[in-house]
């Protein structure tokens, strides 16, 4: 397969070093390594395959040239959509040529977070009763002035990550959401965000005005519970499973660690392989996933569900 890679910013480098011999050119208008500064002077026949590292505001234009010119693409979290027909007809174009898009989420390969579905699906925390997962770090001093203090902040950084999560993680379950808290306290764009399901069972927070990188998803059923903390790319990850003790008491514990380097990139490549050969799309996930975010911003102020 060989691979273009358009957008050589932070994201587009760590994609080079995974891709390495199979990346043939880099486009970036600014950067003095790229092969080519516009996407559409690049020979369509040197590549197979593309990678988009570049702002939310100009995926859907290069996706549909791509798709058009009959090359896969894998694109950087969240593709949205402002309507749907936009992404009816992207999958329109797909289907036509024969390609396929992929939009990453790779904190699906997380090895602890991996751990977590595994123990799920084995259902052994019984009746899933509610869960919180939380997301945040400290960069709004650095995303001021960028074009990542655009948009919707903060929920289309770290919040579309929770958004796909809790589909990933929880298949079962239809998610219906509604906006608790959402504030720009530094920044122009959000810089937190608080929602949860209309039942209250799932609660999600994400957030750049968290001092200290932090990463936590909580499980509890009726048999027992799963506590994630932390992601292996910076530097450590550790799962908790725990056995509920009846009718009370300290539950039984197996602890897992994971530390090393993030694998999550190249396994994400592999992935991305594995559908172009499946004939795979995340055409349903980037709609669930855009659909959500427009209307959690769209009832920020007025916390109806939708």
């Amino acid at each position: 397969m060989r691979y273009v890679l358009i957008g050589y910013g932070n994201i587009g480098r760590k994609r080079h070093e995974v891709l390495n011999e199979k990346c043939v050119a880099i486009v970036d208008p600014y950067q003095k390594e790229a092969t080519y500064n516009n996407y559409k002077a690049m020979p369509l026949d040197i590549f197979d395959a593309a990678v988009l590292a570049v702002p939310n505001s100009i995926k859907t234009e290069m996706l549909e040239y791509l798709l058009t010119h009959k090359k896969h693409v894998l694109t950087e979290k969240p593709l949205l959509f402002k309507e749907r027909q936009t992404a009816h007809k992207l999958y329109s174009i797909s289907k036509d040529n024969n390609v396929i898009w992929y939009t990453s989420y790779n904190h699906r390969f997380e090895p602890m977070v991996m751990k977590l579905k595994e123990i799920l699906e084995n259902k052994v925390i019984g009746q899933l009763y509610f869960a919180k997962t939380i997301y945040g770090n400290g960069t709004v001093q650095n995303i001021i002035g960028t074009w990542r203090d655009t948009g919707y902040g903060v929920l289309e950084d770290l919040g579309c990550h929770l958004l796909d999560l809790a589909t990933y993680l929880f298949p079962e379950y239809s998610f219906e959401y509604k906006i608790i808290g959402a504030h720009n306290f530094e920044a122009i764009e959000l810089d937190y965000c608080s929602f949860s399901t209309v039942d209250n069972r799932f609660n999600f927070l994400c957030s750049t005005l968290m001092w200290k990188n932090t990463f936590t998803i909580d499980v509890f059923g009726s048999k027992g519970s799963i506590h994630l903390n932390g992601l292996q790319k910076w530097g450590r990850s550790q799962l908790i499973h725990r056995e509920r003790v009846l009718p009370s008491g300290i539950p039984k514990e197996t602890i897992y660690n994971s530390t090393g380097v993030d694998e999550t990139w190249k396994k994400d490549i592999e992935h991305f392989e594995k559908m172009i050969s499946s004939g795979e799309s995340s055409f349903e996930n980037d709609l669930n996933i855009s659909q959500s975010i427009h209307a959690l911003i769209a009832l920020k102020n007025t916390g109806e569900r939708f």
